[in-house]
């Protein structure tokens, strides 16, 4: 026990020595928690990881759990949030029942990623999300989802989900006056897929920013309330990963904002 508690006093020395003060009003970096990915494994894709850094944040990995005093406690810590892209979500969670093109589901992340929005919101720290994470976002706060876009919406002219989902192959329009306009322009312009569900009925309080021309929802946020949540459906980590920096402006969004 003696041999513990003196390498834990040294970890503490070492930590306080090489961490800088976060402090309010301080210019240190803001620590930025994405959420975990995985079945038995909490793991985040690195182009996420870069791009939240190039942006001028420091990610950290939020792994997935379910014990609520846990993610509050790491709410205290970082500054902001950023919740990523991944598998299905249960649409028992939504009312409905699951579909035979649903695809996997990971029920323990489910319940983590659902929590994690909600407890971020009512922590009061900003919240963005990507793929999954405006799906995650739009069912933790009362909406649904299309479940697999080509069965349900056999009319769709764009196949929204791709090989690699790096290079931007369709169209979205982005709304004027949305704070996604004043990151990276309003109107048409051009952005990337990896996916088969999308939302449907939109959360209470949120505000569609960016559709595709066949109508799926590509972008929503929701800036009242004291609320500060802005959510994609396509990918700009992979864009930024490929070399292509236009949407990189939403991460230093989620920078900015976790300054505050």
């Amino acid at each position: 026990m003696k041999r513990i508690a003196i390498i834990a006093a040294v970890c503490a020395l070492l930590c306080s020595c090489a961490a800088p003060r976060r402090t309010a009003g301080s210019a240190a970096a803001p620590l930025i928690g994405i959420s975990a990915a995985g079945e038995g494994v909490s793991r985040v894709a690195q182009n996420y990881i870069d791009a939240v850094a190039a942006a001028g944040g420091v990610p950290v990995i939020i792994p997935i759990m379910t014990d609520s005093l846990a993610i509050a406690a790491i709410l205290e810590k970082v500054d902001g949030v950023l919740m990523i892209g991944g598998e299905d979500i249960d649409p028992h969670y939504y009312g409905e029942a699951a579909l035979p093109e649903m695809g996997s589901i990971n029920a323990r992340r489910d319940t983590f990623d659902l929590a994690l929005a909600r407890m971020a919101v009512r922590a009061r720290k900003p919240l963005m999300g990507i793929c999954r994470g405006i799906q995650a976002i739009n069912v933790a706060f009362g909406g649904s989802l299309w479940q697999d876009i080509p069965s349900q919406q056999p009319l769709s002219q764009i196949r929204h989900k791709v090989a690699d989902g790096e290079s931007p192959f369709h169209d979205i329009t982005v709304a004027s006056g949305s704070v996604l306009a004043r990151l990276v322009g309003s109107g048409r312009m051009r952005a990337n897929s990896y996916h088969h569900q999308a939302v449907k009925k939109v959360a209470p309080g949120f505000v569609v920013t960016a559709t595709a021309p066949d109508g799926v929802v590509e972008a929503f946020e929701r800036f009242s309330g004291g609320d500060r949540i802005l959510a994609v459906q396509f990918h700009p980590e992979k864009m930024f990963e490929a070399g292509d920096a236009s949407f990189l402006p939403v991460f230093e969004w989620l920078i900015q904002e976790s300054r505050k």
